[in-house]
């Protein structure tokens, strides 16, 4: 018997059809994944199940009875609870006043998170918090509420393997007990470890529902992604995407694009020295709370630096805000997409911002040269701009986009991106990576963080990393397999690794 059963769903926003004649049908005691590239539906179909939106059709059964959810809260009175893409938190509330206002029990909050081993201040400001604990807490406030479908749309996306690995503990918990985990990823791997079934979604419609195990990863992309996804895309001359092992090494010059010396964060970072050629693209790997983000903040200018030396082409710079690295050429692409952009203005817009971050002097603006940025770089990252009017309806993969194509119409030397591919699908990660090395071609220098430890060896000449606010271990890509990263991001050596 299905706990939940979806039939004929439909929703449309104006000219663009998010779901159309979509099926679903989930059992009790299983793991199930719903599958599908960035604006396959995913993400459209939670929301209809849990009360955030309304369909224009079909029908939605849990334990055979039909619902018609006007709210989260008649959803959540059906048994269903969800974990969304992005924290559902008030940033300027303390951790307990974003529970009273949702009426979530502190106790089994805090009971929950005690079972994932986390330890959170619930009088903490949740804007001081990082997005993984932010993850959690979501995740820890649904648990409470005991749940007979418990839905999470890219909750590991945005967490370190050792954070996923507790998440993981708990699905399999939920499975036990004889309640159902409707999960969203684009970490196949993820998919084949965990997940009972899966059922895919390409352009709003459901194509097909498989088991994982008896699944290989290029089958099921295959299947994502579609037969007209499966000519190879024509690609800039010389540029594959990846780091090719045979490609030339970035330039050692005598004058770094990017030096870092010493430089100390708070408590978070401890002195770390780094250095970004020109045409290079450094890696940096680290577990959750090592003091990843407090050195991006300092880089772009989000946060003061206590100590230590940041050098753009052998100048200076001493940034007191955002934009004073933004004018020096140093540029953050952030996890948080939402944070990046303003939702409810066009994607144009959005793109075209930073070119008029200050009028330098009074004159007509170039409404054509603007124009030519945009879609030049609108064309480069082939997005997605059906829903172009608010760059809140996109897709979460077509909003990263739009993050990373501001830069490129503006122009810059170094380029921060931290974990910019979280919860993006496979075909949208290959577009950003032959990006990566094209702008590298181009001598910009990159220092790139990513969650997803693979990435290390498909697009970076080198990779850092950091252990308790400090850089522990350098090598090249080449040797960086995902076994060698994690041993080194506990802090441990090979042979310890190896023990």
């Amino acid at each position: 018997m299905s706990l939940l059963a979806v039939r004929n769903l439909e929703k449309r926003y104006g000219a663009v059809v998010a779901l159309r004649d979509a099926n679903l049908s989930v059992e009790a005691g299983e793991i199930h994944a719903l599958l599908g590239a960035n604006g396959a539906g995913k993400s459209t179909m939670v929301k209809a199940l849990t009360g955030v939106i309304r369909p224009d059709a079909g029908v939605v059964l849990v334990n055979e009875r039909e619902q018609h959810f006007t709210s989260p809260a008649a959803a959540q009175r059906a048994g269903i609870a969800a974990v969304f893409q992005d924290p559902a938190l008030i940033p300027d509330l303390t951790v307990a006043e974003n529970l009273r206002l949702t009426g979530a029990a502190a106790s089994a909050v805090r009971h929950w998170l005690e079972v994932m081993e986390l330890s959170v201040d619930f009088g903490e400001i949740v804007d001081n918090l990082p997005l993984p604990t932010l993850r959690m807490l979501d995740l820890g406030r649904a648990l409470a509420r005991r749940p007979r479908i418990l839905m999470l749309d890219e909750i590991t996306a945005a967490l370190p393997s050792d954070l996923a690995e507790r998440v993981f503990a708990v699905m399999r918990q939920w499975r036990e007990e004889g309640q159902s985990v409707l999960f969203i990823t684009h970490r196949l791997k993820e998919v084949r470890d965990i997940c009972d079934r899966a059922t895919v979604l390409r352009d709003g419609h459901d194509v097909g529902t498989l088991i994982p195990a008896e699944a290989d990863e290029a089958a099921m992309v295959d299947l994502m992604l579609g037969p007209a996804a499966l000519a190879v895309p024509e690609q800039p001359e010389g540029i594959s995407g990846v780091a090719e092992p045979d490609a030339a090494p970035p330039v050692k010059t005598a004058v770094p694009l990017l030096q870092v010396e010493d430089i100390r964060v708070g408590t978070e970072v401890n002195g770390i020295s780094l250095v970004v050629q020109p045409g290079e693209i450094v890696g940096v790997a680290a577990l959750e709370g090592q003091g990843q983000d407090a050195l991006f903040d300092a880089l772009s200018g989000r946060r003061k630096r206590d100590a230590g030396s940041i050098l753009v082409n052998g100048h200076a710079l001493n940034p007191r805000t955002p934009y004073d690295a933004i004018r020096a050429g140093v540029v953050l692409v952030p996890a948080d997409r939402v944070q990046a952009l303003l939702p409810q203005r066009s994607v144009r817009e959005n793109i075209a911002l930073p070119l008029y971050n200050r009028v330098l002097r009074w004159g007509p603006i170039s409404i054509r040269a603007e124009r030519r940025r945009v879609s030049d770089a609108i064309r480069r990252l082939q997005i997605d701009i059906r829903a172009q009017r608010q760059a809140r309806r996109l897709s979460g993969g077509n909003q990263q986009k739009v993050t990373i194509a501001r830069w490129l119409a503006k122009g810059f030397q170094v380029l921060l991106l931290f974990d910019p591919t979280r919860g993006i699908d496979v075909g949208t990660k290959r577009q950003i990576h032959t990006l990566l090395r094209q702008l590298a071609a181009d001598g910009v220098g990159i220092l790139f963080f990513t969650s997803e430890l693979p990435e290390i060896q498909l697009v970076c000449d080198r990779v850092l990393v950091m252990y308790e606010g400090k850089v522990t271990r350098e090598m090249p890509a080449a040797d960086a397999d995902e076994a060698t990263l994690l041993h080194a991001a506990h802090g441990l050596t090979v042979e310890e690794g190896a023990a």
